[in-house]
């Protein structure tokens, strides 16, 4: 997490976070449509399913995974298995049809360029060697691990990879150039990556496997439909490419879709935002509306039941 968050950091020079405040209304406008999407995905399948509206709720906002499963531990009457097999497998799902659809003539089209974010996108990596990452790369290597470890003390949502991430962009700031990796070293993060969520997978502790595993699979691919019918959207309201759209408004991890873009020379400081964005905007404003929201709903449910008594 921590060698993405710094390729990311990369990406963020001065000029495209200045040009990334002119996103702002747009950031905002996509995260609420994405999560009114999900909201309504929830809604159809707690009809189809016995789980409750609430718990598939937590379990269909793309957020940080860790972060939803804090939020269902804390919220009375969750079921917390079905919010983290249908987390885990929407996440499952993002990164396997993200690279698949970047890859399609439809997405591959990078001739648009964004210009409200016309900065360079950083060197390729194949382009980096280990000779060139002395003598800098022990002060970013170490920044990065401070704000990461700092991040992680004081709950900031995904701090192993956030924090490396702002580190490395105020270094600079400050007019200090961070050197490339090499391509091993995020092969080896990548690798890492794929196994961690790998492991989440723990069918075992899920009743009636078969329905709550479909469900799961198509409440994902519909997530992953609107995410392609939202990107459409962005690329007429703003001049960017179809996969750098389609990767800033995937509901996966900001480090997933942070290496595919990388990879596919996409907008990385565009879909970097974006991702960090509605990671923000999930950690701090959803969980106080969820909470509002529920606690509405068993007030009106408790002063219902007392009519009737």
């Amino acid at each position: 997490m921590i060698i993405v968050g710094y390729t990311i950091g990369l990406s963020m020079t001065p000029s495209a976070l200045h040009e990334m405040v002119g996103q702002l209304p747009y950031m905002f406008l996509m995260t609420v449509f994405l999560l009114l999407l999900c909201s309504g995905i929830a809604f159809v399948v707690s009809r189809l399913s016995d789980s409750d509206y609430r718990t598939l709720l937590l379990a269909s906002i793309p957020g940080g995974l860790s972060q939803i499963i804090m939020l269902a531990e804390e919220t009375k009457g969750i079921n917390l298995g079905v919010v983290t097999i249908t987390q885990v497998i929407r996440l499952i799902i993002i990164i396997i049809a993200m690279p698949l659809l970047v890859l399609i003539p439809v997405f591959a089209d990078s001739s648009r360029v964004a210009n409200s974010l016309s900065v360079e996108v950083i060197p390729t990596l194949s382009t980096a060697s280990w000779n060139q990452l002395f003598p800098n790369i022990i002060i970013f290597a170490v920044i990065c691990i401070l704000f990461a470890l700092l991040g992680a003390k004081i709950n900031f949502p995904t701090a192993y990879l956030i924090g490396p991430a702002i580190g490395t962009a105020i270094l600079q700031a400050y007019g200090l150039d961070g050197p490339q990796l090499p391509s091993t070293v995020i092969n080896a993060a990548q690798l890492m990556l794929g196994t961690h969520v790998g492991l989440m997978l723990t069918p075992n502790q899920i009743p009636r496997k078969i329905k709550t595993f479909s469900l799961a699979i198509g409440s994902g691919f519909i997530l992953v439909i609107g995410a392609i019918g939202l990107s459409a959207l962005l690329t007429k309201l703003q001049p960017i490419s179809n996969a750098t759209a389609l990767l800033s408004l995937a509901p996966g991890g900001m480090d997933q879709m942070g290496v595919i873009a990388h990879a596919i020379n996409a907008d990385l400081s565009f879909v970097s935002g974006y991702q960090l964005f509605r990671t923000f905007f999930i950690f701090f404003a959803v969980p106080p509306l969820i909470r509002l929201i529920f606690n509405i709903a068993d007030k009106k449910s408790i002063k219902q039941k007392n009519e009737l008594k």
